[in-house]
């Protein structure tokens, strides 16, 4: 068993799979895509958006009663360890007007919802393009097989190089890149939702912060 798995591991065909699937992925995706892909290896172990999801409501109780007792421009006083969470307290605190703040959130999701997605995009990128350039090192093993019919001592390698080629682009695309790209996927989905959760309750303080405010200025104008 152990001489059969040594014999699956050939260095140099590894490493020309690994350099065109790497290709592929870049030509498709960009270099910054690529490199926040990898990047995303650490998070994939370490990220738990329920655990954050919850913090982020305890720390949206400690806002809300902040924000009625000291109002809205104390609540980044409230310290979190989630860097989103300290932004979005800060930007709550320091927005003059509801709208702005708004702004703020939509385009801060909507910019972290497309980096997600690139990195995910480029993950899907590598499980697409590993089986095809497995199948393309099967056909240049044949090739090598037929041209060396003559030569027995030649077809072990030229076949050796046709079934290593696919094997690599079935792992490398079936256990590695599409459980990735479906961790991240599932990881992004649930960081997004608390986030949003998040904001929208930022969102109903400032508007229960800022009706008396209305309120009196209506009833000056009257």
């Amino acid at each position: 068993m152990i001489e059969t798995m040594g014999h699956l591991f050939d260095p140099l065909t590894l490493a020309a799979m690994v350099a065109g699937i790497g290709l592929v992925a870049l030509f498709q995706n960009g270099l910054a895509a690529l490199g926040r892909a990898f990047f995303a290896i650490g998070p994939l172990c370490t990220a738990d958006p329920s655990r954050d999801r919850d913090a982020a409501r305890a720390a949206m109780l400690k806002i809300d009663q902040v924000a009625q007792l000291r109002g809205l421009s104390c609540t980044d006083r409230v310290k979190t360890a989630n860097p989103f969470l300290t932004q979005a307290a800060r930007k709550l605190a320091n927005s003059d007007r509801i709208d702005l703040f708004e702004r703020w959130a939509a385009q801060s999701l909507a910019d972290r919802a497309q980096r997600h997605a690139s990195a995910r995009n480029a993950w899907l990128s590598i499980a697409d393009a590993a089986p095809a350039l497995g199948m393309a090192g099967t056909i240049i093993g044949l090739v090598g097989m037929f041209a060396a019919m003559d030569d027995p001592a030649a077809l072990g390698p030229a076949m050796g190089l046709a079934l290593l080629t696919t094997f690599y682009g079935v792992v490398i695309a079936n256990i590695i890149a599409a459980p990735v790209a479906a961790r991240l996927a599932d990881l992004s989905e649930r960081e997004l939702a608390w986030q949003q959760e998040v904001i929208d309750g930022m969102l109903s303080i400032a508007r229960r912060e800022h009706a008396p405010v209305r309120r009196a200025a209506i009833r000056e104008v009257a």
